[in-house]
């Protein structure tokens, strides 16, 4: 794939390879401007973000981005034409998988990057230090709701100044699913996950007693135990609403002294678990925003931290640029197999692949799944990929790996954080709102007014590659110390609105019965 390299971006359109068919537009372009360094003159008006075509593209060939295909030509195309979904579909092509092709050894970092974390017990370093009340089905939500509001009351917390908060995270599942088998076996992990986090010091189980998801199933298949950190109870077991309100307020209240008895302190960037996301992309995903962030991932990397790639829909059609940076042929064939998995996914639900993008990503310029996949794979950087991992299995590589997940950015988060993710980094073109409880979000802007319109919700403009104010290292850098300042404590956007305890969404999968 080609590489948006260290040179400044100050023309009206931008090449990112000499083999491409088209080359984007850095601002909207109208009809009759000649692009001088193309040799071509727009036969129409090209938004800003989309793409121009400046070589004749046959109908049924494919049309080449990052010298890669994104997709095939409906009808012939000339030059300076406008190049999206009236022109362009997406049909079956073969991939070379290269196995391991492209992997090479990892320079570590000459001088380890340290963050203020804080130690838990077991060894693990938290970026946070939450109490969790976690419900197990949707009918105990509003009980699990009842009792973390009780701590966000004035002064509630007062007396435990190093505990971030007492959060509740609820959900739509739990029951009407089968007790056995892949949904339930994902939910399960899911929870567990959450309530095994670094993040947390201390989680609160809730049930209803009656549902699928039973609280001794679920301790049991995943190695679950009670203790001063966490604790469980029904509904129907302890009583009813009220006094199970009442018994959930006082056993968190039992945890909190212990909560606060952490302080942070220097700790290696090696204890950094980051998730990869992108939401509301656009045409400039792939050249700012995302390489940015790949060159911060190749930095945590060299650091000894480890960085999740996640959403497999927005890999489809990209996933060869995966493969040849497998460390073998079996982590290869991993990404391979859960390729061929949602494709048979789509296919039971009557669905394609190609219904990703979104319409805000088509409107921000972005036409196929190839494309989009092409400029999703760039948040990974270009270390090798050490292992992948299903939804919400714990991640315990250190490096560069991918965890099978939805593209749905809330499910997705989830299933990261769940695997162990004590942070994530969030791309977007289009704009997006989102949190992350217990991990703190940061939010990545793939473009300068996108920055300056949602200002409050973004915490580094990556729309200064676009204006040639900074280049892709540069910014990649500049990722990476706002990631150890936010690991470190510092809030990010998202934090400060107090994003994060409703995004909870783990996947489901199979029919709700």
């Amino acid at each position: 794939m080609g590489e948006v390299t260290a040179q400044f971006i100050r023309t009206a359109t931008l090449r990112l390879n000499p083999n491409d068919d088209v080359v984007i537009a850095t601002r909207e372009l109208s009809a009759g401007t000649v692009l001088a360094d193309e040799a071509v003159t727009t036969c129409e008006r090209i938004p800003a973000g989309h793409k121009v075509a400046t070589r004749a593209v046959a109908a049924g060939a494919p049309v080449r981005r990052y010298n890669q295909i994104i997709g095939f030509a409906t009808r012939p195309i000339a030059p300076g034409a406008h190049v999206h979904v009236h022109n362009i579909e997406v049909k079956a092509f073969d991939r070379d998988y290269a196995f391991g092709a492209d992997v090479r050894p990892v320079e570590p970092a000459p001088t380890p990057a340290t963050f203020l974390g804080i130690r838990r017990p077991d060894g693990r370093v938290a970026t946070r230090n939450y109490i969790g009340v976690i419900s197990t089905v949707n009918c105990s939500a509003t009980v699990s709701q009842a009792v973390a509001r009780h701590f966000s009351r004035p002064g509630a917390l007062d007396a435990y100044p190093n505990v971030d908060g007492v959060v509740a995270l609820t959900h739509s599942s739990g029951c009407g699913m089968g007790s056995t088998g892949e949904g339930i076996d994902v939910l399960r992990r899911t929870i567990a996950g959450y309530a095994t986090h670094a993040n947390f010091a201390g989680v609160l189980l809730i049930g209803l007693g009656c549902e699928a998801n039973q609280m001794s199933a679920l301790l049991l298949a995943q190695g679950l135990e009670e203790g001063a950190s966490l604790a469980t109870m029904n509904i129907q077991d302890i009583g009813g609403t009220r006094k199970c309100i009442d018994w959930g307020i006082a056993r968190v209240g039992e945890m909190l002294p212990a909560a606060d008895r952490v302080r942070r302190e220097p700790c290696p960037a090696s204890h950094i678990t980051i998730g990869l996301q992108c939401g509301g992309s656009d045409g400039y995903s792939g050249i700012t925003a995302n390489p940015a962030l790949g060159a911060a991932v190749d930095l945590l990397v060299a650091h000894g931290g480890t960085a999740i790639l996640s959403e497999t829909p927005e890999i489809y059609g990209a996933e060869h640029l995966l493969t040849r940076r497998a460390v073998s042929r079996e982590v290869g064939e991993k990404i391979v197999a859960r390729i061929r998995w949602w494709e048979d996914y789509c296919e039971r639900n009557k669905g394609e692949m190609n219904n990703n993008p979104s319409p805000g990503n088509k409107a921000g310029g972005l036409t196929t799944i190839l494309e989009k996949s092409l400029g999703a794979v760039a948040k990974g950087g270009t270390t090798n990929l050490v292992d992948v991992y299903e939804y919400a299995q714990p991640v315990t590589r250190k490096g560069f790996v991918y965890m099978d997940t939805p593209g749905y950015d809330p499910v997705s988060a989830t299933g990261q954080v769940a695997g162990g993710a004590n942070l994530i980094c969030f791309t977007t073109g289009r704009g997006s709102a989102y949190g992350c409880i217990p991990s703190p979000s940061m939010k990545l802007a793939t473009n300068t007014p996108l920055y300056l319109k949602q200002t409050d919700d973004m915490d580094i403009n990556c729309g200064e590659i676009l204006d040639g104010g900074a280049t892709v290292q540069q910014l990649g850098e500049r990722i990476f110390a706002r990631v150890l300042a936010i690991a470190s404590g510092e809030k990010s956007r998202s934090e400060e609105w107090g994003y994060g305890h409703l995004e909870f969404a783990p996947w489901i999968i199979g029919a709700t019965m």
